[in-house]
């Protein structure tokens, strides 16, 4: 496995805060604006059973399924892109009182990954750095 992407930061709001924001993965658009709609099975809160579509604004579908959830943690899931297999994981850390370090961990498998995984990573980490600071802009208005 592949280390593609490594994104560390922090919001001032509690852990528990920042946690139950981003699990409303129906929401992400609002902060991802390169994601068009996400799709939750079963609709709600995160779950260990769950599973879903994102669907981006350049027509690309990505599927994804729940490995671990550990609230208030973090959950990490994965899901196929084109012959790789994609790994998310999203951690969540108090740093201090009101203060929570958030990391996105994006990592990949299988057959040609040093290549695709090469093109993965240098389109998602454009359109993540420019979503986190809009996701910490509303982690921090409540």
């Amino acid at each position: 496995m592949v280390r593609l992407i490594e994104r560390r930061f922090r919001a001032r709001t509690p852990v528990e805060t920042a946690f139950a924001h981003l699990a409303r993965v129906e929401r992400w658009p609002s902060w991802a604006r390169h994601i068009r709609r996400v799709e939750l099975f079963p609709p709600g809160d995160l779950t260990p059973a769950s599973r879903g579509v994102i669907r981006l604004t350049n027509g690309v579908t990505s599927t994804f399924r729940m490995v671990a959830l550990e609230p208030p943690a973090g959950w990490k899931w994965r899901g196929p892109f084109l012959w790789l297999t994609v790994h998310f994981d999203h951690r969540f850390r108090a740093v201090d009182e009101g203060e929570t370090e958030i990391a996105f961990l994006v990592d990949a498998e299988g057959f040609g990954e040093a290549v695709l995984g090469r093109v993965l990573a240098a389109v998602y980490a454009r359109s993540l750095d420019r979503a986190i600071p809009r996701l910490v802009a509303e982690l921090e208005a409540g």
